[in-house]
């Protein structure tokens, strides 16, 4: 990703519906943002066009209802953040961070297992 170009939280709440939900039109988009507070139309649809011009968003125009599609990855994205935010706030602790994770959340059995399983996995790699 761009180290000059990072999506705003706004930008992340559009980009989450574009990754679940696949391409989708502006009044979508604008309907799922809407379930959490009201946004007039005309604001999803400007943020999405600026969206495309940083090149976060790609747009379909061969039909009539223009389609917007995420360009970049969900997971490009999730590392990039997880990177910064153990770097600034964690002071590049990543055990500081799974701490605070797991301290203040209730993790179910099925992630603790899964957390397991990838501790094993990282375990028998560094041998």
């Amino acid at each position: 990703m761009n180290k000059e170009k990072k999506p705003t939280d706004a930008e992340l709440e559009v980009l989450q519906i574009l990754w679940q939900h696949g391409p989708s039109s502006v009044r979508y988009v604008n309907t799922e943002l809407s379930k959490n507070r009201e946004i007039v139309y005309t604001t999803t649809l400007k943020m999405m066009q600026v969206m495309a011009e940083k090149g976060f968003l790609k747009r379909d125009t061969s039909r009539r209802t223009h389609l917007y599609e995420a360009i970049i990855e969900e997971k490009m994205v999730q590392e990039d953040i997880v990177a910064k935010l153990v770097d600034t706030v964690f002071r590049g602790s990543p055990l500081k961070l799974a701490m605070q994770a797991l301290g203040h959340e209730k993790a179910s059995a099925k992630d603790l297992a899964a957390i397991k399983k990838i501790i094993e996995k990282l375990e028998k790699d560094k041998k």
